[in-house]
């Protein structure tokens, strides 16, 4: 077991016996703290990690010591912010790494992300994404929870939809013709970005081949409000959360988004590699 996973089952052991000492069910605390009684299960069975926000209102809600709380906030924290192995993470499981990532979604309002190898997960369809899934399933050895992955997934896409939040996603046209699915599932997927480029709260741009680049494109990022970046490696998860980092990632989405084209001519571009699609899958 992995130390990242081994911290999550001692964190989510001692809320437990916080709500268990206020004589609180799972259904009373997740009422309470206005959450899915789910929620409170995967936290306390080491399923979903914890944050700060999370340990605050659970303690506050069992009525926990101070002194309590503190400790368990920095363990939050820590928790957060370790540099783990991706292949011991994804051992926990597919669809418990996708519910974090669910959880730490729901408390943002604006999402910067650029991915040069990937559809970005929000925007994926079932199919793709079980692909996708299927890949690091064999990559990182994964459990075998693709279904329940997916499930997790689409139900992350519903925030879309909500206009109280804002999406800038970025993507080289590289990624719109890579083969990570069969041409069927690929022209699907391309038709799911055609229909993302109308919602009202989403900026969806395309660096074309033609684009003179402001730098190589290395690896993907998330930046999540204005405080916190995530920075996907194949061997680890890095979390950065120092301004000047944070900062640093910002002026990059910028930059890309100088040699971007938006709208239609994103569109015009998806178009092209939908044709192309057709071609070779008739030839």
């Amino acid at each position: 077991m992995s130390g990242f996973q081994q911290a999550r089952i001692d964190l989510g052991a001692q809320l437990r016996q916080l709500r268990e000492a206020a004589q609180l069910s799972g259904k009373d605390l997740a009422a309470r703290l206005g959450w899915q009684a789910s929620k409170v299960s995967r936290i306390e069975n080491a399923r979903q990690s914890a944050t700060e926000d999370d340990v605050v209102v659970w303690c506050q809600a069992a009525q926990a010591p101070s002194e309590v709380v503190d400790g368990l906030i920095a363990q939050a924290v820590s928790l957060l912010e370790r540099q783990d192995s991706w292949r011991q993470r994804h051992k926990s499981g597919l669809a418990a790494l996708q519910e974090d990532i669910r959880d730490l979604e729901s408390r943002t309002k604006l999402f910067r992300v650029f991915e040069p190898g990937v559809v970005i997960g929000l925007l994926q369809t079932a199919e793709y994404a079980r692909n996708i899934f299927t890949k690091v399933r064999r990559l990182y050895g994964a459990s075998d929870d693709i279904d329940a992955a997916i499930r997790v997934r689409m139900r992350r896409q519903d925030i879309l939809y909500d206009p109280a939040r804002r999406f800038r996603f970025l993507l080289p046209e590289a990624v719109l013709r890579y083969r990570l699915a069969p041409d069927d599932v690929m022209r699907g997927q391309l038709d799911r970005l055609l229909a993302v480029t109308t919602l009202p709260n989403v900026e969806f741009g395309v660096i074309p081949f033609s684009a003179q680049l402001p730098s190589a494109l290395l690896n993907g990022f998330w930046i999540y409000n204005e405080a916190m970046v995530g920075v996907p490696t194949r061997t680890k998860d890095l979390v950065l959360r120092d301004p000047e980092d944070v900062a640093f990632y910002a002026s990059a989405f910028e930059d890309l988004c100088e040699v971007a084209v938006f709208r239609e001519g994103a569109r015009e571009v998806i178009v092209r590699v939908l044709v192309d699609f057709a071609q070779q899958s008739a030839q």
